[in-house]
C-alpha cells in the first residue's frame, strides 16, 4: 500500500550496537518537508550515540527505502540521522555511505552478498526470584527449549519437511521479504544443527543497500517468528555444543563491469593477483576486524574449532576451516567470483562490518599484502607448532581482547570510520564486557555450585 493509505509509519535507524530502533509518526506529517529536514525526535543519549548534555538528534526518512509492513498494516522508511544540518558523524548508517562514496573515488564498484544463519526457538523464558542463585539455578535448563525433531547430531544439514520444522517461517519470511520489501531470498534451508537452525541467503547488492537488507530481513524474520509463537534468535552460539551462526559475506570488487577478482588463467581458483592481495588485507587485519565483526561476548563461544566455526587467519578455495574462503563452484565465471569471509555473525553491525571488511581489503591491494600460500587441509587438525611454523594467526579468544586489537589497528579504516564513532563504540563495548562479567551464569553453577 502507498503512504495515502496507511496511518502509521515507523521510522527506522540503527544504533552503534546494530539494534534496529524505531519511532512511529502519523501518515499524515510525512510530507516534501519532512523527507528535507527530518524530525527531531531522537534522543541520542537514550541509545549511546550522544551524551546527554548534547543528545538532540535529527531523523531523516528516506523516501526510496518506503515499505508497507503487513503485520502493522503501517509503513516504514530507514532514516539517516543528522544533527546541525550535517550527517551526524557516529550514525553507523553514515559509514556504509562513506565507504561507497570512497570507492567512487576509486573508480570501484562493490558488492557483497550474505548468508544470515540463525535459530528458531519456542520462547526464552525470563524467571524473576528475589535470590539470584535460584535464578540462574532454574533458568539454566529452561532458558532455551528447542522444537527439536530426532535428527543425529549435527546431521540436520539441509534436511526436508518434516524433519525441517523451520521451514513454514522461512518460507513465509521470504515471501514477505519479495512481495513488500523487494529484497530477493535466493535460497533458504536447515543449517547443521540439530536443533532448530536456519539459513536465508539474500541477492548480492552494494554495501549500502545491503546492510539496510540485512537489518530488514532480521526485522521480517522476528515478526514471523513471533506470529507463530516462536522466537527468532541471532546470537552466534546460544546452545552448548552445537554448532553456532554466522553471518558470512561474500565480496567482489568491479570496474568498467569486470570483476577485479576474477583471474580466468589462474589454475588454483580463478582469483586475480588483487584479489590475493585483498585477501592479504583481510589477515592483517582481521584480529582487529573481530571487534567490528564478531561484537559480542557470546561472539568467541562460537569462534573455537571444531564446529565449522572459522578460527584461523588462512585462506583457501574450498576450505570451511579457514577465515577467508574462495567459492570455487563453478569454473569460467566471471559474475560467481567472490572472496567469502567467514568469522562475521549475525550480531554484527552491517553498517560497521561490511565497510570494515572492505576497508581492510583495500588496505592490503594499497599495500600489495600477499596472503601466503592457501591452506588446503583441516586447520583444526594442525597442532600449535606447525601452525607457529606456518606463521598462521589466530582470531581474538575474547570480545576484550578484539578490542584491544582494535584500538591498536584503526588507520586503515580512518578513510571511512570517524575516530568519534570508533572511539563511542569501543567504550561502549568495553562497559557491556563489565556488565555481563558481573553475572554468574548457567555454567559456573553448573560448576562451582558444590565447590
Amino acid at each position: 500500500m502507498d503512504l495515502d493509505d496507511v496511518k502509521w509509519v515507523e521510522l527506522h535507524y540503527t544504533d552503534l550496537k546494530g539494534v534496529l530502533r524505531s519511532v512511529t509518526v502519523n501518515s499524515s506529517l510525512i510530507n516534501d518537508e519532512i523527507f528535507e529536514k527530518g524530525f527531531g525526535k531522537l534522543d541520542g543519549s537514550s541509545v549511546d550515540l550522544s551524551p546527554i548534555h548534547d543528545s538532540d538528534l535529527v531523523l531523516k526518512p528516506l523516501k526510496s527505502t518506503y515499505s508497507y509492513v503487513p503485520w502493522t498494516k503501517g509503513g516504514r522508511y530507514i532514516c539517516q540521522i543528522f544533527k546541525d544540518g550535517s550527517r551526524f558523524i557516529k550514525d553507523p548508517r553514515y559509514v556504509a555511505e562513506s565507504l561507497e562514496e570512497y570507492l567512487r573515488g576509486l573508480s570501484c564498484e562493490a558488492y557483497a552478498g550474505v548468508e544470515l544463519e540463525f535459530f528458531l526457538f519456542n520462547g526464552i523464558k525470563v524467571l524473576t526470584s528475589p535470590n539470584r542463585y535460584i535464578y540462574e539455578i532454574i533458568t539454566k535448563e529452561a532458558m532455551w527449549e528447542a522444537d527439536e525433531a530426532s535428527i543425529p547430531f549435527k546431521r540436520a544439514y539441509h534436511v526436508t519437511m518434516p524433519y525441517d520444522t523451520t521451514y513454514m517461517v522461512r518460507a513465509e519470511a521470504s515471501d514477505i521479504l519479495g512481495k513488500y520489501f523487494n529484497i530477493l531470498v535466493t535460497f533458504h534451508h536447515h543449517e547443521v544443527a540439530s536443533g532448530t537452525q536456519a539459513e536465508i541467503v539474500i541477492n548480492k547488492d552494494t554495501p549500502l543497500k545491503l546492510a539496510d537488507n540485512i537489518q530488514t530481513v532480521k526485522y521480517v524474520l522476528k515478526n514471523v517468528a513471533k506470529s507463530h509463537g516462536l522466537y527468532a534468535c541471532f546470537m552466534p552460539k546460544p546452545i552448548y555444543g552445537d554448532n553456532g551462526s554466522g553471518l558470512h559475506i561474500h565480496l567482489s570488487l568491479w570496474r568498467d563491469g569486470k570483476n577485479l577478482f576474477y583471474d580466468e588463467n589462474d589454475d588454483y581458483a580463478e582469483l586475480s593477483q588483487l584479489g590475493r592481495y585483498f585477501i592479504g588485507g583481510l589477515i592483517e587485519h582481521g584480529r582487529a576486524l573481530a571487534a567490528l565483526v564478531a561484537p559480542t561476548t557470546n561472539s568467541y563461544r562460537r569462534l573455537v574449532p571444531g564446529y565449522e566455526a572459522p578460527v584461523y587467519l588462512t585462506w583457501s578455495r574450498g576450505n570451511r576451516s579457514v577465515a577467508i574462503r574462495v567459492p570455487s563452484y563453478h569454473k569460467k565465471d566471471m559474475h560467481s567470483k567472490r572472496i567469502e569471509f567467514r568469522p562475521s555473525d549475525p550480531t554484527a553491525n552491517p553498517y560497521l562490518a561490511i565497510p570494515a571488511i572492505f576497508m581492510a581489503g583495500l588496505d592490503g591491494i594499497k599495500k600489495s599484502r600477499d596472503p601466503g600460500d592457501p591452506t588446503d587441509i583441516d586447520v583444526y587438525k594442525l597442532p600449535s607448532s606447525k601452525l607457529r611454523e606456518l606463521g598462521i594467526r589466530s582470531l581474538p579468544r575474547s570480545l576484550s581482547e578484539a578490542l584491544d586489537e582494535l584500538e591498536c589497528d584503526n588507520e586503515f579504516l580512518k578513510p571511512v570510520f570517524s575516530s568519534e564513532l570508533l572511539q563511542t563504540y569501543i567504550e561502549l563495548k568495553r562497559r557491556e564486557i563489565v556488565e555481563i562479567e558481573q553475572h554468574p551464569t548457567p555454567a559456573e553453577m553448573k560448576y562451582y555450585l558444590l565447590l
